[in-house]
């Protein structure tokens, strides 16, 4: 039985960001870098969190949506999030020594070069509502791993969330290590220009510009996470079924409302019909009807007739459209939209133009690759990319030729799943990284730290210029 969306939570008590900014940083101040073993106990108190609250936060999760799978929150938070904190804290021993650096021949004597990474102080983190817990947490894991403390500010979208982790993160992490915090009403807007160390959004573009123009007073700098429209490529030596398959999981999860999901696929114009035949079988295979407790609703009824209307405008305009699963194509009710291909999209139309984040995927026939990457190329470069081949000349050429944020060869998502690989846009899709060691030195300023041996003397290229210095010189400068 699908559960209806819960009633709307009541608006959370005003809070002073400055003020707990302020409380953060003193904090900090006073134990401006903590242990290995202090930071170690964070990210376990993270672990035992999710743990703890395993149900309770799967229920929040689905009230904030209306309805989204338990198996697809295990799948794409709770389990990414626990396997996170443990990769972090087996490596970050070795992360956190110095790194020591070659002595320059411009330096005499038993000098010593070190970088040292360091916290940078109190972290801003503006987590969106798609994946709520692994945007939070994740971050969160490289931001404590690195020794920093943290303020989060949830979406509107995730009340329910929200409410969880504010009322219990604090019997886990006192306020001044981490703080969550609600979108009331103008929080979101407040929280961008409040005086961050660091300040990490993931969003929208047209949010993430303002967020980035807001922090641009304070020189703060920022981490944007913000997604595009990921295209998959499939070859025409690659089996049509297995990429169908592969493509249409991932296009399905959470009911494609994923940054990283393919957006739209190309595949030969000869083998267009076939995909769309493989598609029809497969989906159903997966899914019953549109029923299934299994299929994630749309987040909002914005969303959900935004994704109705431009479904709409392509039909209108010509394009073939194909739903994926028998029976309603929509419920208003459950604000679940059935899987759908639109072949022969028109290029300027809203599903072509803006990205879908919703269970839509156009399919593009294509007659050569340089055609795929001059379409690809003419648009802002992706979050990701999802090349589908084996020819190793085919997959170098897309990968050489076109520049995205990431890339899974031969499935979709998987990058994102990597710990030990950075996780970051490119261009319009974002800028900077997180995940892993990436995360950690995001997080961290990387100190350099000369250190003069007591017996050197600089004295010999300081005036009064002489031969000797001359001679020096004529040697440095070879």
């Amino acid at each position: 039985m699908l559960q209806p969306r819960s009633e709307p939570l009541p608006p959370a008590p005003a809070v002073d960001l400055a003020a707990m900014l302020g409380r953060q940083r003193e904090a900090h101040r006073a134990n401006p870098v903590p242990t290995l073993v202090e930071r170690r106990a964070h990210l376990r108190q993270l672990a035992r969190f999710v743990h703890e609250h395993e149900a309770a936060i799967c229920d929040a999760i689905s009230a904030d949506y209306g309805h989204r799978s338990r198996h697809e929150t295990l799948l794409a938070e709770v389990v990414p999030v626990i396997d996170g904190i443990k990769h972090t804290a087996r490596h970050l021993r070795r992360w956190m020594k110095p790194q020591r650096r070659p002595i320059d021949r411009l330096v005499f004597g038993l000098a010593s070069n070190r970088v040292i990474p360091q916290p940078v102080g109190v972290v801003g983190v503006i987590v969106p509502w798609n994946f709520p817990l692994n945007l939070s947490f994740v971050p969160l894991t490289a931001i404590l791993a690195a020794g920093n403390r943290a303020m989060v500010k949830m979406s509107e979208n995730s009340r329910h969330l929200a409410q969880l982790l504010i009322e219990r993160m604090p019997a886990y992490l006192p306020p001044e290590q981490l703080q969550f915090f609600d979108e009331t009403g103008g929080v979101g807007v407040e929280f961008s220009k409040l005086p961050f160390d660091h300040l990490l959004f993931t969003g929208s573009g047209t949010t993430g510009r303002a967020v980035m123009a807001a922090a641009a007073s304070n020189l703060c700098p920022v981490t944007l996470e913000l997604g595009g429209k990921a295209p998959a490529v499939v070859c025409e030596d690659f089996p049509l079924e297995t990429a169908a398959e592969r493509i249409l999981n991932v296009k399905c999860l959470n009911a494609g409302q994923i940054c990283t999901t393919v957006d739209h696929v190309f595949v030969p114009r000869s083998r267009v019909d076939e995909f769309a035949r493989l598609a029809a079988a497969i989906v159903p295979r997966h899914y019953a009807s549109l029923a299934s407790p299994d299929f994630t609703s749309i987040i909002d009824r914005r969303s959900y007739e935004r994704l109705r209307a431009a479904l709409e405008e392509a039909r209108a305009r010509g394009a073939r459209i194909v739903p994926l699963l028998p029976g309603p194509a929509w419920d208003d009710g459950t604000r679940k939209i059935a899987p759908h291909l639109v072949l022969d999209a028109p290029a300027d139309g809203e599903l072509m133009r803006r990205e879908i984040f919703g269970p839509i995927l156009p399919v593009l026939g294509y007659d050569s690759l340089d055609e795929v990457i001059a379409r690809i190329n003419a648009g802002p470069r992706p979050l990701a990319l999802y090349p589908f081949s084996h020819d190793r000349r085919s997959l170098d050429r897309l990968v050489t030729h076109v520049m995205s944020g990431g890339v899974s060869i031969n499935d979709a998502l998987f990058h994102v799943a990597q710990h030990d690989l950075p996780f970051g846009g490119i261009g319009e899709s974002g800028m900077g990284h997180y995940h892993g060691r990436e995360g950690f030195e995001t997080f961290s300023k990387l100190r350099p730290v000369f250190h003069q041996s007591r017996w050197a003397s600089t004295s010999l290229l300081a005036p009064p210029y002489g031969r000797l210095a001359d001679r020096m010189l004529a040697f440095l400068s070879r």
